[in-house]
């Protein structure tokens, strides 16, 4: 038996058994035909942060020029309702550290260990973000004194290279197992969703979330937006008494546990995006790893017009296991190294967009 069917053969969770009340959830559907990407989607995990500063216009632009499909990030909401991209809800002291207070005596003070939500943009922004390289991440270029910045610098950023090409997939960072350390979910989205509409570059942006009411509310107000429904398969709480805090009133039950079943049942879903794998950060060559996908969630997917996009594999072998499952794209913390296995593999590579002239 070859190393891949051996991994594919873990890969298989266990057998959950349908209840009767989930047969008219898991009934035959009229199926789209299969929403499938002219380049496999390379998505630069928070610009990249295996080879930036996480979060960085510096690491943005880096991505950019590289040449991803696209720039994928995290958003939070301030006190005075500014959209920052961090994908840390509490301010995270392994990434940033204060310098001073805003005002003398200023009662929130220090800032690092708050929670985003409660602290307003200015506040934010005297963090250096970039005091140090991410442990773990030997390669990563340190952005020293980065400050957090919003989603339109992101966005205008985009314009200011003309990358028509590339996509955003923003998500709406929305706690819903712990709704209070983060804004409410209707600001949240709404707030997301007003930026996005500014931008003029609407039409390149998909947004996601764990938090699959995000989604729903998402849809609500922008009926038009692509939204990828995310998971790390336990907020899915597949065999636990009702539904899950984060899939927005749907009991995953229902669907006799199916990821890709209960989440096409969100209006304006057009990709799944689960982990890649457990545990989270293995490979294939580890012992006891095993993936999350398998060829049946992605033939599932496919049928129902969906893509799958994993998320966040680094580990090259990884990688090309997934693509032999037929996902449409990853999530990768390094760009250049899926880059790198999509040319051995012959496949189209993204546009890299050269920097542009002022």
């Amino acid at each position: 038996m070859s190393l891949r069917h051996a991994v594919a053969g873990l890969a298989l969770l266990p057998v959950l058994a349908v209840p009767a009340t989930a047969q008219a959830a898991t009934a035959p559907q009229k199926h789209q035909p299969p929403v499938r990407r002219a380049v496999f989607d390379l998505q630069a995990h928070r610009g990249g942060l295996g080879l930036t500063t996480e979060a960085s216009i510096e690491g943005f632009a880096k991505a950019i020029r590289l040449g991803v499909s696209t720039l994928e990030l995290d958003t939070q909401i301030t006190e005075d309702r500014r959209v920052v991209v961090t994908h840390d809800r509490q301010v995270s002291a392994q990434k940033c550290k204060d310098t001073n207070p805003l005002t003398p005596g200023d009662s929130k003070y220090p800032y690092v260990g708050k929670y985003v939500k409660d602290l307003t943009l200015a506040q934010i922004r005297t963090m250096d973000c970039g005091y140090q390289q991410l442990p773990g991440f030997p390669e990563q270029e340190q952005i020293k004194g980065h400050r957090m910045v919003e989603l339109k610098d992101v966005l205008d950023l985009v314009r200011s290279y003309g990358a028509k090409r590339i996509k955003l997939n923003i998500e709406t960072k929305v706690e819903a197992g712990a709704p209070e350390e983060t804004a409410p979910r209707k600001l949240f989205v709404r707030r997301v969703h007003e930026e996005i509409h500014r931008s003029g570059i609407e039409k390149q942006v998909t947004v996601q979330s764990f938090d699959w009411g995000a989604l729903k509310e998402m849809h609500r107000i922008a009926p038009a937006y692509p939204l990828v429904a995310l998971t790390n398969y336990d907020f899915l709480q597949v065999g636990k008494p009702g539904a899950s805090p984060w899939l927005g009133g749907i009991d995953a039950d229902d669907y006799g546990g199916d990821f890709v079943a209960a989440a096409a049942s969100v209006p304006g879903v057009t990709a799944l995006s689960p982990n890649y794998g457990f545990p989270q950060n293995g490979t294939v060559t580890d012992p006891g790893f095993r993936f999350y996908p398998d060829r049946k969630m992605v033939r599932d997917a496919h049928r129902r017009g969906l893509e799958v996009i994993p998320w966040t594999c680094d580990d090259p072998a990884t990688v090309e296991e997934l693509m032999d499952m037929g996902v449409d794209g990853i999530i990768t913390d390094f760009p250049d190294r899926v880059r790198a296995v999509m040319a051995a593999r012959g496949m189209r590579l993204p546009t890299s967009y050269p920097e542009p002239q002022h």
